[in-house]
């Protein structure tokens, strides 16, 4: 796309130059204060959007307990902190980690490098056995993904500043910023925000390549391989990307072939290097040590990982996910326990846990984008990377939440900016309070973020009944457990079906599990993760339909009475 296409979807609020003239007159400096007073509110407005969502995700850093994969990435963290070596969690390449080892290397926990163990027993020994304080490990291991994600915050305003005007990006990062599933992973030290992050990132450099391509399209290469080095879920955007800095490239000026070939060069070299220069951040000498056994991927799949043009490790890493695809998973959508994976899963799932008026919003935005002749040019940017980021998700074995999805609200809170280009009288009223009222429902469900879901389906307390896993119940609440069993049930025998990689025992939890004792024992008050709510059989599904509910704690963990 040449420059003139982009420089006819650029901010039109900027004023024009006046030029040379006579003295203003009264009016003119009137309107001119007027102008300076909205100039400096927008600044005012980006802030308090920004330290909103700060406010959300520290509070949340703060009160949740240790996720399901949390330990590994810190302990992973640590290790890369003090040992310098590719040994635990080689099926996630380490940009992410390194992000989360800044937070670490702030907390400084003693780390024991010679206890053995698979990696999450690593984590929890880190965080539970090592004389550490949990809470203040998490606390600074959880910051930088925090600090990372209001940035990834200000490129959604970035891009969609340029395409429509000041409005269009406030707009669009008032949907980011209440995004209830931006937060509630935005909060954790885990990979899922970067990895979506640097994929928009490298779009919106794309974007602006067709301005200035040799400043733009190495800038967009390192967000690509920043994207790529984090999670391997990000390399169908490769090619995607690739496509994109040539349609910016591409014009009627002679050599665009040539132009086209170096655009997409650049930005897969780029690419490639920074996933290389991750690696080498770790080890220079890159040697990999796993600490478990790397499973063996014959046929195509085995062919396509030796022809990678990354390190060892990386390609290693891939066949431990392609391992894990083959494994038969369980999922949860709408009441429905099922092995295997459904295709409409992470669209069903995205149905539930996002506000209304952002859906609405998402809607309209696409269709405007697509219809709006001088946004046209735009379109491929927003739309095409978050297609197929999501059909190859959509692939995948593993029905485990929104959290695979995340690029969704990231692109699609830009395009839904698109609605204030559409000329019909009240679409920018329209807007504004379908924004309303997804502030409304983000702030109604603070600070349970992770289960959220919309009024449609009930709300927060109601998400465990459609969905599992990281959309409800990801071992966030153990410490919550713990003050509700204090205040509430002091001296009460407790019986436990915890899922995460909290020890409850260090919270002051002392339970046993019901399940390896007869029914018949099973007296006081029975505790139960409701993701294993959601998939108990046998034993424990006797043991829950013969109780009463009686309390739940953040809408993950149901306490029943027998």
């Amino acid at each position: 796309m040449m420059a003139s296409e982009q420089q006819s979807v650029l901010d039109p609020d900027l004023p024009a130059d006046p030029g040379p003239g006579p003295r203003p007159t009264a009016a003119a400096r009137l309107t001119a204060a007027l102008r300076t007073r909205r100039r400096l509110l927008v600044p005012v407005l980006v802030v308090l959007l920004l330290a909103q969502m700060a406010a959300a995700m520290v509070t949340t850093a703060v009160q949740q307990t240790p996720t399901v994969d949390e330990p590994v990435y810190v302990a992973t963290a640590a290790d890369y902190l003090h040992e310098h070596r590719l040994r635990y969690n080689p099926e996630h390449p380490p940009l992410g980690k390194l992000v989360i080892m800044a937070g670490i290397a702030v907390a400084d926990p003693h780390y024991d490098p010679a206890y053995g163990g698979d990696q999450g027993q690593v984590g929890r020994h880190l965080l539970y056995s090592s004389g550490n304080d949990p809470w203040r490990v998490m606390l600074w291991a959880r910051l930088p993904v925090i600090a990372l994600t209001l940035l990834f915050g200000l490129v959604v305003l970035a891009f969609a500043r340029e395409l429509l005007g000041t409005a269009a990006g406030l707009l669009a990062l008032a949907l980011y910023c209440f995004s209830p599933d931006l937060i509630a992973q935005g909060s954790l030290a885990t990979l899922d925000v970067p990895a979506a992050g640097f994929v928009l990132t490298s779009a919106w450099l794309v974007w602006r390549a067709g301005h200035r391509p040799r400043w733009y399209l190495p800038l967009a290469g390192a967000a690509l391989g920043a994207a790529v080095a984090t999670k391997m879920s990000a390399l169908p955007a490769v090619p995607v990307l690739a496509a994109l800095a040539v349609f910016s490239v591409w014009g009627p000026r002679p050599g665009r072939a040539r132009r086209a070939l170096t655009a997409a060069a650049v930005t897969v070299v780029t690419a490639v290097a920074v996933v290389w220069l991750s690696y080498l951040a770790v080890d220079p000498r890159l040697r990999f040590l796993p600490a478990a056994p790397v499973p063996a991927v014959h046929g195509l799949r085995g062919a396509l990982v030796d022809l990678m043009p990354f390190p060892e490790a990386y390609r290693a890493g891939m066949r431990v996910q392609f391992a894990l695809e083959d494994l038969p998973w369980q999922g949860y959508l709408f009441g429905h326990l099922y092995t295997g994976s459904r295709w409409y899963y992470l669209p069903a799932a995205l149905l539930v846990k996002t506000p209304l008026g952002m859906l609405a919003l998402w809607a309209a935005g696409a269709v405007a984008v697509v219809a709006v002749r001088r946004l046209r040019p735009a379109a491929p940017y927003l739309l095409l990377p978050p297609a197929v980021l999501l059909a190859s998700a959509m692939t995948g074995s593993r029905d485990f939440g929104t959290r695979y999805a995340l690029f969704m609200p990231m692109f699609l809170a830009v395009a839904g900016a698109s609605v204030v280009a559409v000329r019909w009288r009240w679409s920018r009223p329209a807007a504004a309070a379908l924004v309303l009222f997804v502030a409304v429902s983000s702030l109604r469900t603070f600070p349970f973020y992770l289960p959220y879901s919309n009024e449609a389906f009930g709300g927060p307390a109601k998400t465990h009944l459609r969905l599992h896993d990281s959309n409800v119940d990801w071992g966030q609440d153990l410490g919550r457990l713990a003050d509700r069993l204090r205040d509430r049930y002091p001296g009460q025998r407790v019986w436990l079906v915890y899922k995460g990689s909290g020890v409850p025992a260090y919270y002051g939890i002392h339970a046993a599990d019901p399940r390896t004792v007869p029914p018949g024992e099973v007296h006081g008050l029975l505790v139960v993760s409701d993701s294993s709510v959601a998939k108990a059989r046998g034993r424990l599904a006797e043991l829950i339909h013969s109780s009463r509910a009686v309390d739940e704690v953040g809408h993950s963990i149901t306490v029943y009475r027998r």
